[in-house]
């Protein structure tokens, strides 16, 4: 039996309406979750932020320093993110009117039909278009259900082609002086970096996109230091305050989201990417980067 609740001599001249009964501390407990779970749940997945940083890059060009780059990562279109949601930032992004545009990967969502390949294709109109430049890469997603399907992967670039956007893999493209690298997705088995940063000039300013950050791990980068830009984790897209998330699709645990310095001097950057998988979000806003291009 719980013994009654005692209240000390000292409060009891204090106001009855101010005491924190044991009913009153379970109302207020049971409100606070339920804020919790609709903030997750409705808020946050939407809740998108502008992340304003410098981007500086050895060598770069004059005619490019003080350029805007937007990098845009797993929008995931598909039946858990939302058209309008996909479309309003599209147009966000637009209204920055960006110099260059990435987007480095999981354009989709795998799925057990091709109904987001047709989603993307009618959201892709409204994909903002750089002023020098659009490109991507792809991630496991676009290579569908088994993360190996090379006819999805095909028809994901179609989409993004016939948009006017440029599809990097394992290729390379220059853009202004910029030596743009895009690499094909690991989960696919498709990372092959040696071809293409054999072709790359040391002596140029060059910036690298891979969508998993794993990547950044394996052999085959060469002499490259540049910048590689990934996304993939979401950044755990639930994570404990003060704590790390609890998952990450990721080997390297210490890849969450942000920049991170490489032991060979490279630098990397991980968007918490624009969509979700599943539509809950907490402590872990989607985002969009915005990069201000500056001679490192």
């Amino acid at each position: 039996m719980t013994p009654p609740l005692t209240i000390p001599d000292h409060l009891k001249s204090f106001p009855r309406r101010y005491w924190l009964t044991r009913r009153r501390f379970l109302a207020t407990g049971l409100a606070g979750s339920a804020l919790t779970v609709f903030h997750t749940w409705r808020i946050e997945p939407h809740w998108l932020e502008l992340v304003y940083r410098d981007l500086p890059i050895a060598g770069l060009p004059p005619a490019l320093a003080g350029k805007r780059l937007v990098q845009l990562s797993d929008i995931h279109i598909g039946p858990e993110v939302d058209d309008a949601y996909v479309t309003e930032t599209f147009q966000r992004v637009a209204a920055l009117q960006p110099d260059l545009v990435v987007h480095t990967g999981d354009l989709i969502t795998c799925w057990k039909d091709d109904s987001p390949i047709t989603q993307a294709g009618r959201l892709l109109e409204h994909f903002p278009r750089g002023r020098l430049g659009t490109v991507a890469i792809l991630g496991n997603h676009d290579y569908g259900l088994t993360f190996h399907d090379a006819n999805i992967a095909r028809r994901v670039e179609a989409v993004l082609t016939g948009a006017g956007i440029n599809v990097l893999r394992n290729a390379m493209t220059e853009i202004a002086g910029l030596q743009v690298i895009g690499l094909d997705d690991l989960w696919a088995s498709r990372f092959a970096p040696e071809a293409v940063f054999k072709s790359v000039d040391r002596n140029r300013p060059a910036l690298a996109l891979s969508h998993n950050p794993d990547t950044c791990d394996l052999p085959g980068w060469g002499d490259y230091r540049g910048w590689i830009l990934s996304g993939h984790t979401h950044g755990g897209q639930c994570k404990p305050p003060f704590l790390p998330p609890p998952l990450l699709p990721v080997n390297n645990r210490r890849y969450t989201a942000g920049e991170f310095a490489l032991a060979d001097g490279r630098r990397l950057y991980i968007s918490r990417g624009v969509g979700h998988l599943l539509k809950v979000r907490f402590n872990c806003r989607p985002e969009v980067t915005v990069f201000r291009l500056s001679a490192a």
